[in-house]
């Protein structure tokens, strides 16, 4: 059969799980990754990339369902990006998301983990993230089957952007990711703006009021806003904060900034408090004698998304750690310094570094209000500043916590990990890819001896995974 770039394979049996959300089957001894689709599944299905011995295929229709799925819960599945496993029972996506770990360690690390423990899965599935975003814009999202009934394109929303388009939002109703007042306000603020004539941001052409509002709700009960203006507009600004603020009196941190940048980051525009805090406080419970810690997050702040499931994470570092109190710990990537605080307890002396500066400012601030006085923060690309002079200023680490972005740790930090000989290395990812990567980096030298996944972000394909890894014994 001669090769064909694109083409549609029919009733395609989805035999299992490969990775990042794609199942795996195969046609004429070739595997096809197929998106959209969940074991037992048969499809008719578009091949839209074909390589010699693989292929990726998305669903076009499903033939017969398999035997597994259920009921989505969402009116916005299928169509929004976030939540795509809402078709499968969560007791399997914890299955799936186990085997995904095990599989990138062993195929693309080829380490061999002495010991892996059970998936840490959400006690809540629904309603645990603690922030969202939403984005207004001129632009709507339709389906195909939309676009053939003729509804239009060009009207104003007020939700998440479509999957694959910068430019089209899909208008939201009601989100099931974060508990109320969530919904209640953005469909207020979604009204208010019909009612008023504002005008939404249009994303290709720069122009427009209303921009992205940012939602947190704190497992404390606080409340922060902050939304995002693309035109220097005073009395429409003061008299929509002023309606947001009689509408919703419990809002702990009412707050607006003006970004008139052709990009959507804020860390370098002023947030203006209008009313209330200028933070609100979350609390991360240890397990231990009842202990929590508690942080300040403002609108810039980087918290974990997920704070049953952060305190879930951070216990199974701890473990990992194995401290008995006179350790000197060093937190690398430490963000706010939540994973540094949650385990000052049980250590000598903590050493965090991070990259952002105003991070390592609300670490210190955490450090701080907490009264924990053997943290000590610095800012600075890790890389940079874990050298030589560091270490002697400040000791050689008995334990490292590593807790890098999705792309994995720097070569030249793995060197240098190698170099300062930790016995104890704890490696925090929520990439497992990247994560095994860097492990078949340091496995020379150190030896996988714990692993352990923990659902954050219950209905997608994400998994954090923790591993332990200890120094090998070079007599």
């Amino acid at each position: 059969m001669a090769k064909r770039k694109k083409y549609v394979i029919p009733n395609l049996l989805i035999e299992n799980y490969a990775a990042e959300g794609k199942c795996i089957a195969r046609h004429e001894e070739k595997v096809i990754f197929v998106e959209g689709a969940v074991p037992g599944d048969v499809a008719n299905v578009f091949v839209h990339r074909n390589k010699k011995d693989w292929a990726e295929a998305n669903v076009n229709e499903i033939v017969s369902y398999s035997k597994d799925r259920v009921d989505a819960f969402c009116e916005h599945f299928g169509i929004c990006g976030g939540c795509k496993w809402q078709m499968l029972p969560y007791k399997l996506q914890l299955k799936y998301k186990e085997q995904q770990v095990k599989d990138q360690l062993k195929r693309i690390g080829r380490i061999e983990v002495q010991e892996y423990l059970p998936i840490k899965g959400a006690a809540e599935t629904t309603h645990y993230r603690n922030k969202l975003e939403f984005t207004f814009s001129t632009k709507q999202y339709l389906t195909s089957k939309q676009l053939n009934e003729g509804l239009p394109f060009d009207k104003n929303v007020l939700g998440f952007h479509a999957p694959k388009y910068f430019d089209k939002v899909i208008d939201i109703n009601t989100c099931h990711l974060q508990p109320e007042p969530t919904n209640a306000i953005k469909n207020f603020v979604r009204d208010y703006a019909l009612q008023h004539q504002l005008t939404y941001h249009d994303i290709k052409n720069h122009h427009g009021l209303l921009r992205t509002l940012m939602i947190r709700v704190a497992s404390t009960g606080e409340v922060l806003i902050n939304l995002v203006f693309g035109e220097d507009n005073k009395p429409a600004i003061e008299h929509l904060m002023s309606a947001i603020q009689l509408a919703f009196p419990s809002i702990t941190s009412l707050n607006y900034t003006i970004n008139l940048k052709m990009n959507d980051t804020i860390y370098d525009q002023d947030v203006i408090c209008y009313a209330g805090k200028e933070f609100i406080e979350e609390k991360l419970h240890t397990g231990n004698d009842d202990i929590a810690f508690t942080f300040k997050i403002s609108p810039k702040s980087f918290f974990q998304t997920n704070t049953k499931q952060a305190e879930e994470l951070y216990r199974i570092t701890r473990d990992f750690a194995e401290c008995t109190g006179q350790e000197t710990l060093y937190d690398l990537y430490c963000g706010t310094g939540s994973i540094g605080i949650f385990l000052s307890p049980l250590v000598k002396t903590i050493i965090g570094v991070e990259t952002v500066e105003d991070a390592i400012l609300d670490a210190r601030i955490n450090a701080e209000n907490n009264q924990v006085s053997n943290a000590h923060f610095y800012a600075g690309d890790v890389i940079k500043i874990c050298n030589d002079a560091f270490f002697n200023l400040n000791g050689k680490p008995d334990v490292v916590v590593i807790d890098p972005p999705r792309a994995g740790c720097h070569e030249k930090l793995l060197e240098k990990l190698i170099e300062i000989k930790s016995p104890t290395i704890v490696y925090v990812s929520c990439n497992p890819a990247t994560q095994a990567r860097d492990l078949a980096f340091l496995s020379s030298h150190y030896i996988a001896t714990k692993s352990q996944a923990v659902d954050m972000f219950p209905h997608t394909h994400h998994v954090e995974n923790v591993v332990q890894l200890k120094l090998r014994d070079e007599g």
